[in-house]
C-alpha cells in the first residue's frame, strides 16, 4: 500500500509545483509602501507642521490599506476558484482497504489545500507580507487618518477635502466633541456647501438602504425600491468580500502562543472555528452604523420586508410575492406577512403566485449559513469553543438538544425573575399612580401654562383641551397684513420642491409643494429680487414664535432653530375625484412610526434630535388640510385643528404627539413649518448664516423684535477648534 501513496504524494507534488501560470500568478510585486511607514511619516509631518507632507503621506497611507484590502480580496478568490477543494465521492471503503483508503482520502485532502496555500504564497507573498500591527488596524478602524487630513486641508485653505475629512472622521466617532465643534464652524464658512459633508467611508449597502428606508418611510415606495433593490446588491457583495477576509491568520487571543500545543487536527480545528466564526459575525458587521447604539435587528431579511410592501403599494404583486416568500425563508411563522403572501396570491391568481419563488440567493445564503450554524454550535458543544448567534431566525433544530435545554432554562429563568421584577414594580406603581395621577396632570398644565409674551396672542386650546400632552394652539401670533405680505412672499420666492430634493409632490401626488428657507429669503430680499421687509419679517416672525414657544412651556434651556420653512400646498384640480389620501400622512418628528406595532424607533434616519415643532398657518382661504393629532395607531384621532391666519399649533416631537395633514381639495394653504432642538450642537446652519446677514442688514434698532424679550441666549457663530472636525448632516424636513 505504501507504494501507491508515495507515487500518489510525488504526483502531487510535481503538480503543485507545476501549477500553471494563472493558477498561481504573482501579485508580490506589490511596491506601494505599507500603511504603517506612510502613517508613521504622516503623523511626524503632522508634529513639525508641514501639512502637504501630511496630505501626501496620509493620502497615501489610505490608499496603501486599500490596496492591500483588494489584494487579499483578489488572491483569496482567485485561488477559490482555480483550486476549488477536491470532494473524493467514492463509496466508503471496505474494512480490508479502510486503511490506506482512509490515508488516500487525507492525502486528497491535504493536497487541495496545499495546493491552495501554494496558490496563495505565490499571489500574496509569505505570511507576514504586508501585515499591519493590531495598534495601527484600530487607528484605520476609528479613521485616524481623517482626523490628521482635516487639519491639513483646512491649514492648506482646501475646504472641500477638510470638510469631507472631518466628516468622515466624525461619522465614526460620534461622541469626538471638538470635531463637532469644527464641523459646526465648517458649516457658518462661505464656500462651504451641503455636498461638501460626505462620508468617505461609507458602505455603499447601509447608504443605499437608509435612502431606502427614508423614502419608505415618506410613502414614496417608487423611490425607495430602487435604493432596496441596490442595497440587496451591495450588501451581498460587502458579505462575500467580509467573509474573504475571515480567513486570515490563527488569532491566539486568550492563549500564550508559545505554549499553545494543540495536535494537528485540534489546531486546524482551532482555526477554522474561529475563521466560521468570523464569517458568521459578518452579519453584525454589515448591520451596524456609527450613528447607532446597537446593529439593524434582522438586518437583510428586513429589505425583503420593506420590499414586498413597497412592491404591493406601487402594484407589482408578482415582485411583492416574491419578497414575501423570501422573508418568510427566515421567518416561516411570521402571521402577518403569511397573510400579506394570501392578499398578494389571491389578487395576482393561484396560478401565477405559485410559479414564484423565493430569491435563489436568499436560499444560497440561507442553506450555507444553517449548514456553518451547526458545525459552530457542534464545536461549542463538544469543545466548548464559543459561538453567538447573531441571528434570531435560527431554526431550533439546528441548535443541538442538549444546548437547547440550556437554553431553554436560562430563558425561562430569565423570563421568571423578568415576571416577578415586572408584578412587583406594577403594585408600586398602582400604588404610586393612585396618588399621583391628579398631581401629575395638574402640574403638566401648570408646567405648560407660561407666558404668551407678546399683546395680542390668546390661547385658544391647551393639552386638556386636544387631549394629549405638550400641546398648544395660539391665535393672534400674527396680523391679517403679515399674513399676506408673507403669503406674497412665498409666492414670489418660493420654488416648487424647495425642501423636498427637488420632488415637487413629495408626500401626495394630488398637491404641488413650493417652499422657501429664511435665509434665501433675505438672500432673495438682499439681492433685490423679493421686498426686502418681507424677508425680515419671515425672520422676525420665526423668532417670536420660538420665544413665545420657550416661554408657554416654561423650558429650562433655550430652543434652538433646526429647520424653519415657509411652506404652500396647492391642490391639484384634476386629480381630486375620489381622493382618499391625506397631504401628509401621519409621522412622529423625531423617530419612525411603525403604527402596526404600536412603536416609533428613535434612530436615523429620523430626525432624532427634534425636540419641540410649531406651524403657524397664514390663510384659511381653503377646503381640507385640517391638522390632526392621533394615537400612535395612526388612527385614532384625538384632537382636529383648522388653520387660519395667525393661527399657531406647537408641540413637543416625540411619541406622544403623532400628527397629520388632511388633504387639501382645493386652493393652496401656506404656513411657516418650525422646528426646534434643545441641542445647540444641532442648530441649523442655514439659521446661523441668517443671524449673520440680519445683523449686517440691520441695525438693532431697526428689528421689530426688541433683544430684551428673549428669554434664551442668542445664538451666535461657532468658532473653530484646535483641530477643526466634523458636521451634521444636510437636513431635508417633513412638513407638519
Amino acid at each position: 500500500m505504501a507504494a501507491p501513496v508515495l507515487r500518489f504524494l510525488t504526483c502531487f507534488l510535481v503538480a503543485a509545483a507545476a501549477a500553471s501560470p494563472a493558477e498561481v500568478e504573482s501579485e508580490v510585486g506589490w511596491e506601494m509602501a505599507t500603511p504603517d511607514l506612510l502613517f508613521a511619516e504622516g503623523t511626524a509631518a503632522y508634529a513639525r507642521g508641514d501639512w502637504p507632507g501630511v496630505v501626501l503621506s496620509m493620502e497615501r497611507a489610505l490608499r496603501s490599506r486599500a490596496a492591500l484590502r483588494a489584494l487579499r480580496l483578489r488572491c483569496r478568490t482567485r485561488c477559490a476558484a482555480d483550486l476549488p477543494w477536491e470532494l473524493d465521492a467514492h463509496s466508503p471503503p471496505s474494512p480490508d482497504q479502510a486503511l490506506g483508503a482512509s490515508a488516500l482520502q487525507d492525502l486528497h485532502f491535504f493536497g487541495s489545500l496545499l495546493r491552495r496555500a501554494a496558490c496563495l504564497r505565490r499571489c500574496l507573498g509569505p505570511p507576514g507580507a504586508h501585515s499591519l500591527s493590531e495598534e495601527l488596524e484600530f487607528e484605520f478602524l476609528k479613521r485616524s487618518p481623517y482626523n490628521y487630513l482635516q487639519v491639513a486641508y483646512f491649514k492648506i485653505n482646501k475646504l472641500e477635502k477638510a470638510v469631507a475629512a472631518a466628516h468622515t472622521f466624525f461619522v465614526g466617532n460620534p461622541e469626538h466633541m471638538e470635531m463637532r465643534q469644527n464641523l459646526d464652524y465648517y458649516q457658518t464658512m462661505s464656500g462651504v456647501k451641503e455636498a461638501d459633508f460626505k462620508d468617505l467611508e461609507a458602505k455603499p449597502h447601509m447608504h443605499k438602504f437608509r435612502l431606502g428606508v427614508r423614502f419608505y418611510s415618506e410613502e414614496q415606495p417608487q423611490e425607495a425600491v430602487p435604493h432596496l433593490e441596490a442595497a440587496l446588491q451591495e450588501y451581498f457583495v460587502a458579505y462575500e468580500e467580509c467573509r474573504t477576509l475571515c480567513e486570515g491568520p490563527y488569532d491566539y487571543d486568550g492563549y500564550n502562543y508559545l505554549e499553545y500545543n494543540a495536535d494537528l487536527f485540534q489546531a486546524i480545528a482551532d482555526h477554522y472555528i474561529q475563521v466560521l466564526s468570523c464569517k458568521q459575525n459578518c452579519v453584525t458587521e454589515l448591520a451596524s452604523h456609527p450613528s447607532l447604539e446597537k446593529p439593524f435587528e434582522d438586518f437583510l431579511p428586513s429589505h425583503y420586508n420593506y420590499l414586498q410592501f413597497a412592491y404591493y403599494n406601487i402594484g407589482n404583486y408578482t415582485q411583492a410575492i416574491e419578497c414575501a416568500k423570501t422573508y418568510l425563508l427566515f421567518f416561516p411563522n411570521d402571521e402577518v406577512m403569511s397573510q400579506n403572501l394570501a392578499y398578494y396570491t389571491a389578487t395576482l391568481g393561484e396560478e401565477q403566485a405559485k410559479a414564484i419563488g423565493p430569491r435563489e440567493n436568499a436560499q444560497e445564503y440561507r442553506q450555507r449559513s444553517l449548514a456553518e450554524k451547526e458545525l459552530l454550535f457542534f464545536a461549542h458543544d463538544v469543545f466548548g469553543m464559543p459561538f453567538v448567534d447573531p441571528d434570531s431566525w435560527t431554526p431550533e433544530e439546528v441548535i443541538p438538544k442538549r444546548l437547547q435545554e440550556k437554553q431553554k432554562s436560562e430563558r425561562e429563568t430569565a423570563v421568571r425573575i423578568s415576571q416577578e421584577i415586572g408584578n412587583l414594580m406594577k403594585e408600586i406603581e398602582t400604588l404610586v399612580e393612585e396618588k399621583t395621577k391628579e398631581s401629575v396632570d395638574v402640574s403638566m398644565l401648570v408646567r405648560e401654562g407660561g407666558s404668551l409674551l407678546y399683546e395680542g396672542i390668546s390661547l385658544t386650546m391647551n393639552s386638556k383641551v386636544l387631549n394629549g400632552s405638550q400641546r398648544v394652539v395660539m391665535d393672534g401670533v400674527i396680523s391679517d397684513d403679515e399674513c399676506r405680505e408673507l403669503q406674497r412672499l412665498t409666492n414670489a420666492a418660493a420654488t416648487a420642491g424647495d425642501g423636498y430634493r427637488g420632488h415637487t409632490s413629495p408626500h401626495t401626488p394630488n398637491e404641488k409643494f413650493y417652499g422657501v428657507t429664511v435665509f434665501k429669503a433675505l438672500k432673495l430680499g438682499q439681492e433685490g429680487k423679493v421686498p426686502l421687509e418681507s424677508a425680515r419679517l419671515y425672520y422676525n416672525v420665526t423668532e417670536k414664535v420660538r420665544r413665545v414657544m420657550e416661554s408657554y412651556f416654561r423650558l429650562d434651556t433655550p430652543l434652538y432653530f433646526s429647520y424653519s420653512h415657509l411652506v404652500c400646498r396647492t391642490a391639484i384640480e384634476e386629480a381630486q375625484a375620489e381622493r382618499k389620501d391625506s397631504s401628509h400622512p401621519v409621522h412622529v418628528d423625531n423617530c419612525i412610526l411603525n403604527a402596526e406595532a404600536l412603536v416609533c424607533i428613535k434612530e436615523p434616519p429620523a430626525y432624532t434630535f427634534r425636540d419641540y415643532s410649531a406651524i403657524l398657518y397664514l390663510n384659511e382661504d381653503f377646503d381640507g388640510g385640517n391638522f390632526y393629532f392621533t394615537e400612535l395607531d395612526a388612527k385614532t384621532v384625538t384632537a382636529e385643528v383648522q388653520p387660519q391666519c395667525g393661527r399657531a399649533v406647537g408641540f413637543s416631537s416625540g411619541t406622544e404627539n403623532p400628527h397629520g395633514v388632511k388633504a387639501v381639495t382645493r386652493g393652496q394653504r401656506c404656513a411657516i413649518a418650525l422646528w426646534f432642538t434643545l441641542d445647540a450642537r444641532h442648530s441649523e446652519r442655514d439659521r446661523v448664516q441668517a443671524d449673520d446677514l440680519v445683523r449686517m442688514l440691520f441695525s438693532p434698532e431697526e428689528m421689530d423684535l426688541p433683544q430684551e424679550q428673549t428669554p434664551g441666549a442668542q445664538q451666535g457663530t461657532p468658532q473653530p477648534a484646535v483641530e477643526p472636525p466634523l458636521g451634521s448632516e444636510s437636513k431635508h424636513k417633513d412638513e407638519l
